[in-house]
């Protein structure tokens, strides 16, 4: 009988970066413990709110579409939870796209957004240190979804931003800060 050999399972770089060298650097700087106790990444949710999505239903659908391409998996659509008669908003309905990655989805993406998409944004001086949550988590805002380069800049009618929030396990903004920095995340100052 043959032997099944197995094809070695991908693993992302900034992934194996954080095991080899982040973690431990991680450990020894907060005199954690346990190595259970050292900060890593739970999640990064992306979100894409289209107040005009409320007027036009093709700009939701190309929302959907770049979200997918971005993320490599496909988004849900958010719809409003309540009437706002000064937005013209009706309950129910659709106003924007969100998707939360996880794994090497998350690794792969985090990868993508500090060496490719940052650097291309214009006038680029670092991301704030200051969008902290108190719990650990990170939010930053994309003014052009454009700086990606999965996203085709001849096949897009209108500029989106959006939201892209890092979910860690740090319990406080310290430790969080910390290990974004060691990722390579470029804080300004």
């Amino acid at each position: 009988m043959a032997k099944k050999t197995t094809a070695p399972s991908y693993q992302s770089r900034l992934k194996k970066r954080y095991r080899e060298e982040i973690a431990p650097k991680l450990l020894k700087e907060f005199g954690l413990g346990n190595v259970m106790a050292v900060p890593r990444l739970e999640k990064i949710s992306l979100n894409m709110g289209l107040g005009e999505a409320s007027r036009n239903i093709k700009i939701l659908d190309e929302a959907m579409i770049e979200m997918a391409a971005l993320a490599g998996q496909q988004p849900t659509m958010t719809r409003a939870k309540r009437s706002v008669a000064a937005f013209k908003l009706r309950e129910g309905t659709p106003i924007g796209c969100r998707v939360t990655l996880r794994g090497e989805r998350m690794w792969d993406f985090l990868d993508r957004l500090i060496s490719i998409a940052l650097p291309r944004v214009r006038d680029f001086r670092g991301v704030s240190g200051t969008s902290f949550d108190g719990r650990g988590s990170y939010t930053l805002g994309v003014k052009d979804h454009l700086i990606f380069p999965e996203i085709d800049f001849n096949n897009v009618n209108t500029n989106k931003g959006m939201n892209v929030t890092i979910v860690t396990t740090a319990s406080n903004d310290e430790q969080a800060k910390f290990l974004l920095r060691e990722l390579g995340m470029p804080f300004a100052g």
